[in-house]
Parts: C-alpha cells; structure tokens; sequence
C-alpha cells in the first residue's frame, strides 16, 4: 500500500490536510472518505477501511474537514453545507490530480454529507454510509440542553467527545435547514446502509429511513454488535470487506494486469499510518501488519520484524520435515517449531567465528509427534538444518539497495 500526504484547498480556500492511501497496481475504483462529525481523516474506522479497500485494489482518498485535524480554518464557521462542499472540492482535486471518485463512504455525519455530495460529483455511481443519520438535524442531540443557550449566545463552547468546540447558532440553522430525504429518493446511484443495532450515538432507525426513502438499487448489512465509532478491529473489517465486494458490482471492472510471475518473490512493506512503527505487509494476494510492542514504542498491531524472522524459519523448517517424512513414508503425524531470537556476547558461543562484539542466536526447538524411531528423529534433526532458509541465514548474504524511481 502506497499512502501520500496531499493538501489541497477547500471550499473557502483554506489548506485541507488529506491521505491518499493506493494498491501499487492500477487502481479498479477511487473513493472518497468522509469521515464523523468532530472525528478525522486517521480514526481508527477510517485508517482500517481504507486499508481493506486498498487490499482490493481500491484508492482511498480522506481529509480532515475544514478546522479539524491538520487543516486549516476555524470549525466554528463551519456547517454541514461546507462538510458538503469540501466534498466536492476533494472530488475536483482529486479528478485532476488522478481521477474523480467513483464511490463516496460516509461515516455518523459523514454520510449524510456523501448522500448529498453525490448530486455535484457526476462520476460517483455508488454511496455507502455508516452509522448515519437519516436526517443532519439529528446531530443536534450531542448538544444536549444547550441547544437553546447557543441559540440565546450565539455562539457556545460546548465539550464533544472530551474535546472543546465552539458551536455557532448558524450551525444549527444549518443543520434544520439542510433536509435529505429527498436528496435519498434523488440519489440514482446505488446506495448502502450499514448501521450497528445497538448504535447508541445514531439509533439504528436511521437506517431504516434512509433505507425506506431509497431507491433501488439499494442494500442493507447489519454491523451487529459494533459501536458507533468501529473500535474494535474485526467491525471495521467486516465493513470494509462487505463494502468492498458490494462496490465492486456497480463499479467497472479492473483494467487487466500482468500476471505476476510464478517464480517472483516480491513483497512490498509500507506504513500503514495507524502508528509510529506499524506497516502493512504484501506478499503476493496477501495482506499481513508489523509493528513493535508498546513498550518499545509501538502500538501492537502485529508481529515484530524479528517475529517475521523467526515464522520464515520456522514455517520452512516444518515444510521441509513433511516433504522429507512424506518421501520417506516415515510416520510423522505433526511438526511444531518453537523459536527465540537473542544476542549474546561472541566469546560466549563456542562455536562462533566471532571472538568479539555481538552475535545473534536462533534457538530453534523442533517437536515431533509420532511412531518414530530414535534413529529417524535423530535424522529429520538433520534435514531440518537443510531447510533452505535456514541454508540462507547460515550462508553468505548481500542485501543491495536503492531507491525506487518517484
């Protein structure tokens, strides 16, 4: 996954931050992200979706609305009618810059804006949103009872989510005077609700309206137990895998590609923007994270470089003992490979060439399970040092860099 840090102007001419997020292949569709009143481009929800969507071979394009996260511009001058306009502005970008979005996601407030953003962006053929409300007037319920002091005020700070905002009354004259039913039953683009049952932000009968109001073609997928925010992990990657193979019928199909070589060993890493030290991993078709642990400063996502060391090792190791046993027709029933990777000082390790400074050790503790003979175990000890990773690690190696072309 390739991800750009992008700026470009919103509807008043500030500097919007965004993230472009790109397969390394042509993409098969562009899609504009929108992401929860007072959230940002990078919450939790919207990095994991964007990842998935990436992983399908989709572009994924999210910002920061106008006075929030790393934009410019103050969000107390801000309303659901400028959301919707730096939409469209996004949408204009990025048709310049690469190709208009052909699919708009929405998240809580987010994806009333989308619904609306589709009647200005001609190529956009379908509109997902989640946990949305059916109405943007609907947002005026995290103000609580102080919907009537803005109002009296003029302008009012109230607390969001842990965080001061400064609410104006024109934002909430905004909100009653901005209506989407109509712009629903206008839509003429394929249209789908996901909401959790027990969203207890935006009640689930939001859907239902949006649902009811819509014209085919339309679809409804139920996020479950989720919560309104997506924290947790396996929500937002059911959403993304839904969507994504929901898009992928109203979208056209992918421009063909090379296939890739059947001998090709090439796997790309890139950071995955959710942390200091996570990246995400692709081999081949598939996706894997890596990260450090969180008392080395990172956030855990995934296996450590090391641990990856370790799996290949370990991974090659039991292959090569079942090839071997099968060929042998020896009576191996199960290999399992422990593994440990530690430094230790040169003139502690006997067998060592070095005499000095600091080596690393593999500790490689291989379990058989098994009728096997004294002799055969004591034999499969010995192919498992002919594992041919094993063969790389001890042998002579030369890692060569260079810089990719731009």
């Amino acid at each position: 996954m390739h991800s750009q840090k992008l700026k470009f102007k919103g509807h008043s001419g500030e500097q919007l931050a965004a993230r472009l997020d790109s397969p390394g292949a042509t993409p098969r569709g562009w899609a504009l992200f929108a992401h929860c009143f007072t959230c940002g481009k990078d919450i939790v929800a919207a990095t994991r979706i964007s990842a998935a969507l990436v992983e399908r071979g989709f572009a994924v394009f999210r910002f920061d609305f106008t006075g929030l996260g790393a934009s410019e511009g103050e969000f107390a001058n801000t309303n659901f009618s400028s959301n919707v306009a730096d939409l469209v502005k996004a949408a204009d970008f990025l048709r310049a810059e690469h190709a208009a979005p052909t699919l708009l996601i929405g998240h809580s407030l987010g994806g009333a804006a989308v619904i609306a953003a589709a009647h200005h962006i001609d190529e956009v053929r379908a509109v997902v949103t989640i946990g949305s409300p059916a109405e943007p007037v609907h947002v005026q319920k995290q103000f609580g009872d102080r919907v009537e002091s803005i109002r009296d005020a003029g302008e009012l700070e109230v607390q969001l989510a842990g965080r001061p905002f400064r609410i104006q009354r024109q934002f909430l004259e905004d909100l009653e005077a901005s209506t989407l039913r109509r712009r629903v039953e206008t839509l003429k683009r394929a249209l789908l609700v996901m909401h959790s049952p027990v969203d207890a932000i935006v009640d689930v009968d939001n859907a239902r309206q949006l649902y009811v109001a819509a014209k085919h073609p339309k679809s409804y997928v139920s996020l479950d137990d989720a919560d309104h925010l997506l924290r947790k992990r396996r929500d937002a990657e059911y959403a993304a895998d839904v969507l994504a193979a929901w898009a992928q019928r109203y979208l056209p199909e992918p421009e063909a590609q090379t296939p890739r070589a059947p001998d090709s060993a090439d796997v790309e890493v890139s950071e995955a923007g959710t942390g200091r030290f996570a990246n995400v991993v692709r081999a081949g078709r598939h996706r894997l994270a890596a990260d450090e642990p969180q008392h080395l400063g990172g956030t855990d996502t995934g296996p450590t470089p090391y641990d990856y060391l370790l799996a290949a090792l370990g991974a090659c190791t039991a292959m090569t003992l079942r090839l071997y046993a099968s060929r042998k027709k020896l009576p191996l029933e199960t290999v399992s490979v422990k593994l440990r990777h530690q430094r230790l000082h040169a003139q502690d390790c006997a067998d060592c060439e070095s005499d000095s400074g600091q080596i690393s050790e593999l500790q490689r503790d291989i379990h058989l399970a098994g009728d096997l003979s004294d002799e055969q175990r004591q034999r499969l000890l010995e192919i498992a040092d002919k594992c041919p990773v094993h063969r790389t690690l001890e042998g002579e190696i030369r890692v060569r860099s260079r810089l990719a072309e731009r």
